[in-house]
């Protein structure tokens, strides 16, 4: 099986959109109680999907450090041009649209072609308080905490100001794109953190930004809420999700939609034990096993 996500940074306080171009293959015998979708990411299209890329030198790195504000605003780096695609013709969406479906319609029996953006949440009040006590006694002591007697970041931290402001500039890093043909998401698949929420309705201007209205596909920009869409958990209190009650009454429909079976308490996170690398490489492969094959999961 041969996958790689492009992370954006070692940093915790940028908000981020990578595109990636995914290929499967799936067997036409089912296996259960396992994956069975190769999946492969197709380079040559993005600056990110070189495996080799430096984060910083692509672009998408705030050089903000944790808790500053947001001004001056020159200090921050605009996300990637065109989200890093290559080509900078003025046609070069429609360009790109046109050789993923060539490439969709020469391929093999079992063999698709997907676009994925990737984006990270802004900054939380969680990666503020990291920068606060720094990583080590983080990890040892104050994660697990609740906050302290100047911040609150757990369970299930908020955007800080400035993770709004990044959230923002991603939002017209969308818009800029539009008039050039950029192929808009057909689905949105969202973590159920509310960093992450908030992240996604300021992005494709859901809340918290009222000009541009019409720039995005109203029918299209559904979040569906996916248990297994999330960051690792365990341990530290801000990787604690609320109640679905709470969560439905923030995210209410027909814009947010929970997968079927979401349960009213988070079944995932455990205050004693923090999930293992091999554990999340596997739950991301099911969410995307989920993306690639059934468009229709929630209620």
């Amino acid at each position: 099986m041969n996958l790689r996500l492009i992370p954006a940074s070692n940093k915790l306080d940028c908000d981020w959109y990578v595109p990636i171009l995914l290929c499967t293959f799936q067997p036409r015998l089912p296996i259960l109680f396992a994956t069975y979708i190769t999946f492969k990411s197709l380079s040559g299209f993005f600056l990110q999907d070189d495996h080799q890329a430096i984060p910083s030198q692509v672009g998408a790195v705030s050089t903000y450090p944790l808790g500053v504000s947001p001004e001056p605003r020159n200090q921050t780096p605009q996300l990637p041009t065109s989200f890093g695609l290559i080509d900078d013709a003025p046609d070069r969406w429609h360009q790109f649209k046109r050789r993923i479906s060539e490439l969709n319609a020469s391929a093999a029996p079992g063999v698709s072609y997907k676009v994925f953006f990737l984006g990270r949440h802004g900054q939380g009040y969680h990666n503020v308080a990291e920068s606060k006590y720094g990583t080590e006694a983080w990890d040892d002591y104050y994660s697990k905490l609740y906050g302290d007697e100047e911040m609150t970041w757990g369970p299930d931290p908020l955007l800080t100001p400035l993770g709004h402001v990044q959230a923002a500039d991603a939002h017209q890093a969308w818009l800029a794109e539009i008039p050039h043909g950029i192929p808009q998401p057909e689905r949105h698949y969202v973590s159920p953190l509310k960093r992450a929420l908030d992240t996604w309705a300021v992005t494709f201007g859901v809340r918290g930004i009222s000009e541009d209205e019409g720039a995005f596909s109203s029918e299209k920009r559904i979040a569906l809420v996916m248990e297994h869409c999330r960051e690792e958990y365990g341990v530290h209190t801000c990787d604690l999700r609320s109640p679905l009650s709470h969560l439905g009454t923030l995210y209410p429909p027909p814009t947010f939609a929970f997968e079927r079976g979401f349960a009213e308490e988070d079944p995932l996170w455990d205050a004693d034990t923090r999930e293992t690398k091999a554990h999340i490489v596997l739950r991301a492969l099911s969410v995307l096993d989920t993306t690639f094959n059934d468009p229709g999961i929630c209620e």
